[in-house]
């Protein structure tokens, strides 16, 4: 198990069909492996493993790939940290928090899970919002975001703003939501895109 990284307890018991569950809580205690969530496993070796917290956050909970204001300040566009790796799925909206770090995952409809590639970091392939969509994303999850003066709270910086505003504008017409189209269309003026 060690090669997959993250791996599930019905992995292992597809693999070894007679193996005693309570060895997971032991080796846990033990330090042998790390707990990521109910059912889910990794080893302390990856902790130092560039990009392992973004192959986490993509397999404790599938489908789904990183967006939002993780996906914001990994392109540069919010100047503050971040400490969770925020993600969006098709499942209930969740959050776990192991020893890699915190996870918290909105639920969107499956037909909007789009608008992400397919990513490298070392060996591990992650799902990662393209900036456009993480923008999106953003403003359909959280429509508090309504007006000039909360957009421009929000302090994108403006030289990482490097939208393709054909996409962004393709994108948000596959949502069919008038309210999201005219926030998205108020971020484009306040951040003359």
């Amino acid at each position: 198990m060690f090669d997959l990284g993250c791996f599930s307890n019905n992995q292992v018991f597809s693999w070894k069909s007679g193996f005693e569950r309570a060895n997971f809580v032991r080796w846990a205690k033990k330090g042998y492996i790390i707990k990521l969530r109910n059912g889910f496993y990794s080893f302390p070796e990856y902790f130092k493993v560039t990009g392992f917290d973004f192959y986490i956050a993509n397999s404790i909970y599938s489908p789904s790939y990183i967006s939002l204001h993780y996906a914001l300040h990994y392109y540069g566009i919010i100047p503050e940290g971040v400490s969770q790796i925020t993600s969006v799925s098709s499942l209930k909206t969740s959050h776990f928090e192991n020893k890699f770090g915190t996870f918290t995952y909105q639920t969107m409809r499956p037909g909007l899970l789009f608008g992400y590639e397919e990513r490298h970091f070392g060996k591990w392939t992650i799902k990662f919002a393209v900036l456009e969509k993480a923008i999106i994303d953003l403003f359909y999850l959280y429509p508090f975001y309504n007006s000039e003066v909360e957009i421009e709270e929000l302090r994108f910086d403006r030289d990482m703003l490097n939208v393709d505003t054909d996409i962004m504008l393709k994108y948000v017409e596959k949502f069919k939501n008038k309210a999201l189209e005219k926030r998205i269309n108020l971020v484009l003026k306040v951040y003359d895109l």
